[in-house]
């Protein structure tokens, strides 16, 4: 019995050109068939102020910004916040949908530190939330340095 080995290597040159072919056309074509999707935003919904006195508080993380008398970018001014403000965070909203959003902007009511009725809203972009007050005050020295 004569064994061809040239035969043996011609299969299996032939099988690795189609394993070659196989593997280039998945490394041309997969980029193509991966679609770019769509990022969607999901928003927290608002909190209950009803399981408590406060939600927690929060900081300041913006140069400074303006509380406002209701959720409504355009709302009458009560004053104004600087970065690293620590205020007591008492409820979360989502306010209005404008044409140019795609998903309503929530908001915060906040008590600033002058004292109880000095009470406003302000985006919830402008603030970041804390549990506790401690953690806020040391989030404070941080924007501080």
């Amino acid at each position: 019995m004569r064994v061809c080995f040239a035969h043996f290597r011609r299969q299996g040159i032939r099988r690795l050109r189609r394993v070659g072919r196989l593997a280039l056309m998945v490394i041309l074509f997969l980029p193509l068939s991966c679609n770019k999707t769509e990022v969607i935003r999901l928003d927290p919904p608002a909190m209950s102020p009803l399981s408590r006195e406060e939600i927690g508080y929060g900081v300041i993380n913006v140069s400074y910004t303006h509380m406002v008398d209701k959720p409504d970018s355009q709302a009458l001014s009560l004053g104004y916040l600087r970065r690293g403000s620590v205020v007591r965070v008492l409820e979360r909203r989502a306010g209005a949908a404008t044409a140019d959003q795609t998903a309503p902007e929530s908001w915060v009511l906040v008590e600033a530190p002058q004292g109880a009725d000095s009470r406003g809203w302000l985006p919830e972009l402008v603030i970041d939330l804390y549990p506790s007050e401690a953690q806020a005050r040391t989030a404070s020295e941080s924007f501080a340095q």
